[in-house]
């Protein structure tokens, strides 16, 4: 199946689950349907990736243990039990998987500037959440806002540097796209409800992980050692 196929098959799921999530309930079994499968769908993809190199194998391993847990988190989020902590959880595991993948690019110079531009924007944004967030989740969401702030870090210094390949760059906009996300689901959740909310959160998501899985394509392209 080609590249355009790929992401019109994901865009259908995408937007089916966007669907069922804005239909008051009528069309809730198409979200419980499709948020999982537009994931899997993702999983599927890079799991038949036939990568030879030694870094690029490396590299997808890590990625596909993220997108697992990124699934884990997609269906405790969703279920009605109030599976916040867990879902967090999975999705925190999740960006270790990624951190993992994007560390061994991601080296020099580059790292401190970077650390404090997103530090920043991750002090902010939890510094604005922190009123409103219950006493119980702020040590649990402060643990998430760091890991996902230095896998975004690490993204970006990775594709800053020399001799990378497109590939970097497409992670680190996924890394960007999954800030957004979070972000807007935070401030939705807990200090909102926010316009176009649903929407937005599950459509920037999943361009995310779009965008990091298919970093796995040419993941080996790079420099020796850059990987």
């Amino acid at each position: 199946m080609g590249q355009a196929s790929r992401v019109a098959v994901l865009m259908l799921l995408a937007a089916g689950a966007i669907a069922g999530a804005l239909s008051g309930g009528g069309l809730l079994w198409l979200h419980w349907v499709c948020k999982p499968l537009a994931t899997l769908w993702l999983l599927l993809w890079v799991g038949q990736m036939p990568l030879s190199a030694a870094p690029a194998r490396r590299y997808r391993r890590w990625i596909f243990c993220g997108l697992c847990l990124s699934l884990l988190g997609d269906i405790l989020l969703m279920l009605p039990q109030g599976l916040f902590v867990p879902g967090l959880l999975a999705f925190l595991l999740a960006h270790v998987c990624y951190i993992i993948a994007f560390a061994p690019g991601a080296a020099g110079w580059r790292l401190l500037p970077l650390a404090l531009l997103i530090a920043v924007i991750a002090g902010a944004n939890l510094a604005g959440l922190w009123p409103h967030l219950p006493d119980a989740l702020r040590l649990p969401v402060s643990a998430y806002v760091l890991v996902i702030a230095l896998m975004a870090v690490l993204a970006l210094a990775r594709a800053c540097g020399p001799g990378q390949p497109r590939a970097a760059r497409l992670a680190a906009a996924g890394a960007l796209l999954f800030l957004l996300s979070d972000s807007w689901l935070a401030w939705d959740r807990f200090a909102g409800p926010l316009p176009a909310a649903i929407a937005g959160v599950l459509a920037s998501y999943w361009a995310a992980q779009y965008l990091i899985a298919a970093s796995c394509v040419d993941a080996g392209v790079s420099a020796p050692g850059r990987q």
